[in-house]
């Protein structure tokens, strides 16, 4: 008997609702669950041949079925095989995109040194919010596993996880399974006790490696990623006479080129597209208590933002430079409209 695209589909709308519901399913559930517009007659035979061929079982007289170690494991390795191809087709466009955004980047910062004759930065984007994606939880030995976690903007996370108790492989298809049906689409301040509890009780018996998960999921979520910043004009300050003591010169252009020195300016300053304006004694770095930073924010798309911004003397040209930004701002998000639109 072939296992054709719509058993494959009836069985994965049994594995979803099961995880969901922890009840046998039925095949009036499925017909409400699925696109398939197939009547209840047409589902419980195609059932009965999934449950022949071994990927779902009727616990008792009368029930509904529940998918059998054989549908789990189907349902699984389709799941990550998708996963996977999505992942690599997703390296290649992101590559591309990444090229083209730094390249796009670099130009921004030179243009905005070269018209306003200081120092200018431009941060690679920045998301407000992680979403986890998808989670794949992989053996190492009986008390070790490796948890991936692929999180919104495409970034992908590494744990080890050190287990207090063995876990079979029959468990952990059991775990990629439900963390993935409670979890996916959802962040941090999602992830709530409720939540929590309906996946210990999916999971009975593994509540104590559940809880060593979420921790690890919880923490990749809320690591900060290092924001690439591009800068070009840092010889500018050199046409400033106040900027030109030598010590003063030195210390400030390391701190241009100290990348994270220099994320200190743009962290704190808000997500909304205003002008953002820091004089001397309010600069978070010493080096630059003679200067002045003005900022603001580009957005890509909903939730992915990045900074742009001018270091200069006290004395700078406020007018002029809080146009200019204002004025490539706008430009830059009327770029990211577009190629968002294509």
């Amino acid at each position: 008997m072939e296992l054709d695209e719509r058993k494959k589909a009836i069985l994965y709308a049994v594995v979803k609702n099961y995880l969901e519901t922890g009840e046998p399913v039925g095949s009036r559930t499925i017909s409400k669950y699925t696109d398939l517009n197939l009547s209840s007659a047409t589902i419980r035979n195609e059932m009965a041949d999934l449950e022949e061929m071994g990927y779902i079982f009727q616990p008792h007289t009368s029930a509904g079925r529940i998918p059998s170690d054989k549908g789990y494991r189907l349902y699984v390795d389709t799941m990550m095989e998708a996963k996977v191809q999505e992942i690599d087709e997703m390296k290649e466009v992101l590559k591309e995109k990444a090229d083209k955004m730094e390249s796009l980047l670099e130009q921004v910062a030179k243009i905005l040194a070269n018209n306003t004759k200081y120092t200018s930065l431009v941060t690679g984007p920045k998301y407000r919010s992680k979403k986890v994606k998808f989670i794949q939880l992989t053996d190492v030995d009986e008390n070790q596993i490796i948890c991936v976690m692929l999180i919104e903007g495409n970034v992908v996370k590494n744990k080890v996880i050190n287990t207090k108790e063995s876990i079979t492989k029959e468990n952990l298809v059991k775990l990629n399974l439900i963390l993935n049906s409670f979890l996916q689409g959802r962040d941090l301040e999602e992830i709530t006790l409720e939540i929590i509890s309906q996946i210990k009780a999916q999971a009975e018996g593994l509540g104590d490696v559940v809880n060593e998960i979420l921790d690890v999921v919880a923490r990749a979520i809320n690591e900060e990623e290092r924001v690439q910043i591009y800068t070009s004009g840092a010889t500018n300050i050199l046409r400033y006479p106040e900027l030109g003591d030598r010590q003063r010169t030195t210390e400030l252009l390391y701190a241009i080129e100290d990348k994270g020195e220099i994320e200190k300016l743009v962290q704190n300053d808000g997500e909304d597209k205003g002008i953002h304006i820091q004089i001397g004694d309010e600069m978070p770095l010493d080096a630059m208590r003679d200067c002045s930073v003005i900022t603001t924010t580009y957005e890509i798309e909903d939730g992915v933002y990045g900074k742009i911004g001018i270091v200069g003397p006290k004395r700078m040209d406020y007018d002029k430079v809080a146009g200019t930004l204002h004025s490539l701002r706008t430009q830059l998000d009327e770029i990211f409209k577009k190629n968002k639109d294509k």
